[in-house]
């Protein structure tokens, strides 16, 4: 796998712009010249700009579903819809039963050696993709301005500590063992779970006279915010692990990405838009994301929400400068100031100094015999306990949303 090498372990968006080969933050967003065949569907030529496409099976069915006003009747027997090789429950209405038996299908070029091989990297960098899934991508998430207005103006922003549990429930699953092939895990179904969910917010947000008055697309979550999303995962997580020092085999690199491409078809992006590899990846962020990062007022609002989500635990005395501290690290000055945040010298200095220190250590400690396996056990402990505090101890379901944020109605 190529790797591309910076001089700072600081992620502000200059260096991530240079890492994925944008010029510059004035850069705007190019005209799409992406060609299919770097893709996992291979096709020649260039595709159709995923700005333009959304999900023509899903939307439909969702549409009807609130049309007819059978969304909270159909969240209700979804909740009992879990496992991966569990049978749908009775009840649904015909149109939506068949349209979920076909999304929960595996694409037919899944790899079953590669999810398995992705489990093992999992594993062995559970911790450093908790950090980055929450600090790298998560937070990134809020200079993302389709994004955050999406998120802000819709049923989710109305409760983020609710909302930030689902999304956490999309990143714990596709790590678990066996996430997307075993059939007591939970990939399969929260990623359709999700799918139905932006196909909701899809048809509700146009219908919001705050969302109309910031937006500059007819509806959310194109195939191309997927994909801008899409990269602010897997492909800004390996420049975070590479940035970090931390030695990524290509197989367990590739395996990585190929969790990550499942993860992509099963939310209904065309596989003609879904990178083949990591060089297609690379080539084609550039035109998806690093253009796009800037700040918005309601990815501020969204960053300090986002801030304060263990404020429970003592007011944020201690827990909002850590999480500060973290942000600026792992995202850099630049970020940091557009979200607002505000510098702790101290502290910004010594995590600056030591986790470079963590990161050596615990790669010297894979070489030991049993490590990955007690790496993981404290990891799962730390996920789940993470899991219920955002959940504070409910169960988590994804949910079709049948209205915007009822604070911005």
């Amino acid at each position: 796998m190529k790797k591309t090498k910076t001089p700072s372990t600081s992620m502000n968006r200059r260096s991530f712009l240079a890492l994925t080969g944008a010029v510059g933050a004035s850069v705007m967003v190019p005209s799409w010249s992406w060609a299919g065949s770097q893709s996992v569907a291979g096709i020649g030529g260039v595709t159709v700009p995923p700005s333009y496409v959304y999900d023509d099976e899903a939307d439909p069915v969702v549409a009807r579903l609130i049309e007819e006003g059978k969304v909270q009747e159909v969240n209700q027997i979804l909740s009992s819809w879990k496992k991966n090789s569990q049978p749908l429950p009775a009840g649904l209405p015909d149109y939506l039963h068949d349209f979920i038996e076909e999304a929960r299908q595996l694409p037919s070029w899944a790899d079953i050696d590669k999810l398995n091989a992705a489990d093992k990297f999992n594993k062995d960098r559970g911790t450093y993709l908790g950090v980055a899934y929450g600090f790298v991508s998560g937070m990134m998430s809020t200079v993302i301005p389709h994004e955050a207005r999406a998120v802000y103006y819709s049923k989710g922003g109305a409760d983020m500590k609710r909302r930030i549990s689902r999304t956490a429930k999309f990143g714990y699953d596709i790590g678990s063992m066996g996430g997307f092939h075993n059939p007591d895990a939970e990939m399969v179904v929260t990623a359709v779970k999700t799918r139905l969910a932006h196909a909701g917010v899809r048809h509700l947000l146009p219908q919001s006279p705050h969302w109309q008055g910031t937006a500059d697309q007819p509806k959310p979550i194109s195939q191309r915010d997927i994909l801008v999303t899409w990269h602010s995962l897997p492909t800004s997580v390996m420049r975070a692990l590479d940035q970090w020092g931390v030695r990524v085999s290509d197989s367990q690199a590739n395996a990585f990405l190929h969790s990550w491409q499942v993860a992509a078809h099963m939310l209904g992006v065309r596989d003609e838009y879904i990178p083949a590899d990591w060089d297609g990846a690379y080539e084609q962020a550039p035109q998806i994301l690093d253009p796009v990062l800037a700040p918005t007022e309601e990815g501020i609002k969204l960053a300090h929400i986002l801030l304060d989500l263990a404020a429970d635990v003592d007011g944020g005395v201690l827990t909002r400068p850590m999480m500060e501290s973290f942000t600026r690290y792992f995202l850099g000055d630049e970020i940091a100031e557009w979200l607002e945040i505000p510098r702790h010298p101290v502290q910004d200095q010594g995590l600056a100094y030591s986790w470079p220190y963590f990161v050596t250590m615990k790669e010297y400690g894979l070489r030991m015999p049993g490590s990955s396996e007690f790496y993981w056990a404290c990891d799962e402990m730390l996920r789940q306990g993470a899991m219920w505090y955002l959940a504070e101890g409910q169960e988590i379901n994804i949910e079709i949303p049948d209205m915007n944020n009822p604070n911005y109605s």
